[in-house]
This record gives C-alpha cells, structure tokens and sequence, in this order.
C-alpha cells in the first residue's frame, strides 16, 4: 500500500514522504515561512519513476497547501514546469 506523509522540523522545513510497502520511494522536499510554501526539490527512486509517484507527491502538497492557505513558490524544475504547463490547475497557490 502507498502512503504520503509530511514530517517537519521545528523550523518548519521537511518532505513529503512516499511509501510503498513500508519503503521510501520518493519525496518531496519543502520549507514553509508564514504563508509561503517553497518546493526545493521532487526525487523518485529510479526503480519507482514512470508511475506517477511524483504526480502523487504533487497533488498532496497542492492540497496542502489549500488548506492551510499557502502560496507555493516551486523552486523545483518539475513543480515549476507542471505550474506553467497546467496554469489552470494551479494559479490559485502559486506565487509567481
């Protein structure tokens, strides 16, 4: 089963955390200052790539990012380039 959790330090910076049958597969690294959310980097095993574990990883930052009324500022090739691909989907988080 696959699971994604976020887990951060006192200083409001960590990942988002994919799992896989009780493995680390891929993750999502993030840092939050007041109602900003950067997104520094997207990493997926090479095993695990092509089976849109970073799309995943993605929407569940998004979401989050909703629901605590962050802006996204995506630092990282792939969010930033998923941003200005699908603008529709996700101008209303992004800081540009």
């Amino acid at each position: 089963m696959d699971n994604i959790t976020l887990q951060l330090n006192d200083r409001n910076r960590g990942a988002f955390f994919y799992e896989e049958n009780d493995q680390q597969i891929g993750e999502m690294e993030i840092g939050i200052n007041g109602h900003d959310m950067a997104v520094y980097h997207t990493e997926v095993k090479p095993e695990a790539e092509g089976k849109g574990i970073a799309k995943k990883l993605l929407e569940t930052m998004v979401n989050y990012a909703r629901q605590h009324q962050l802006k996204v500022i995506p630092l990282c090739p792939y969010v930033h380039a998923q941003f200005q691909r699908h603008p529709d989907l996700y101008n209303d988080v992004w800081k540009k």
